[in-house]
């Protein structure tokens, strides 16, 4: 009588119902508390109001005056994603210094004064959670009540909420990265800053300055957000032509975005690669 196959079991099939089970009982009252209805999108009234409305952005507004306008527009909020990294970076920079472990001497072995260096880190890091807890948008609308409308506002939201985004990764990439050859430097005598940018530095700089991009590039998006509170670029244009009902000027609006976006994209390409 030939032996009969034996099933394969899957060990972990249970554990993967389970989480299945959990997030099912933890998505539906969400669904319920943000009132989700999928089936009101394809209702008779929802596709007549949202027709009627995307029937406006046709033909685009392609006036020479007008491109001229967006073209101006995409230019200032290239610069307000620009010059809000660089200051992020600036001021994320040192603040990681400050935060990370991998360059304390304690880590090399036990040295007095060692819990005064973790109350300075502390601090540090607190504010580090403390920028990018409020969001952008939020920070634009303070500093618009501070400096006034324009692209200085947008300018200040991106490097303040950004500073903290970067500042925690970074340290995060310190820690992770290989710290034995700062470690190395720090024991035969070399200063901490030497041995940062001789040990860590050169191997955490890939991975720096990939994620900085990325930043720079979702900086380009927030700064039309941003420009719906008054921080100047596309965004404030956009809601012009909205609140105007202008929808030719929209989409085209719309266009410049997605290939500003496009452009952001292929930079960020391009400096990966050189820094690869």
């Amino acid at each position: 009588m030939p032996l009969a196959l034996a099933r394969p079991h899957d060990p972990a099939a249970l554990p993967r119902i389970a989480f299945v089970a959990v997030a099912i009982a933890l998505l539906w009252p969400a669904l319920r508390l943000t009132e989700f209805h999928p089936a009101s999108l394809v209702d008779a009234r929802s596709r007549e109001v949202m027709g009627g409305f995307l029937g406006t952005f046709f033909p685009l507004d392609l006036s020479a005056p007008f491109l001229a306008l967006v073209a101006k527009s995409a230019l200032e909020t290239l610069a307000i994603a620009t010059a809000g990294s660089f200051l992020a970076m600036a001021i994320a920079f040192p603040l990681s210094l400050l935060v990370s472990r991998s360059l304390s001497i304690s880590r090399i072995g036990p040295r007095p004064g060692h819990r005064i260096a973790d109350l300075v880190r502390l601090p540090a890091r607190w504010l580090l959670v403390f920028l990018r807890s409020i969001p952008e948008v939020v920070w634009a609308l303070l500093f618009v009540r501070a400096v006034g409308l324009g692209p200085a506002a947008g300018v200040l939201a991106i490097a303040i909420n950004y500073a903290g985004m970067l500042g925690k990764v970074y340290f995060e990439i310190y820690e992770a990265g290989d710290t034995r050859p700062a470690r190395a430097l720090m024991e035969s005598g070399s200063g901490r800053i030497a041995g940062f940018f001789y040990g860590v530095f050169p191997v955490a700089l890939p991975e720096m300055v990939s994620y900085s991009v990325y930043r720079w590039e979702c900086a380009v998006r927030a700064s039309v957000v941003m420009g719906y509170v008054g921080a100047g670029g596309l965004g404030t244009q956009m809601e012009l032509s909205m609140r105007m009902l202008n929808g030719g000027e929209v989409s085209t609006m719309l266009l410049a975005f997605f290939l500003l976006v496009l452009l952001a994209d292929a930079i960020s390409w391009l400096l990966r690669k050189c820094f690869a």
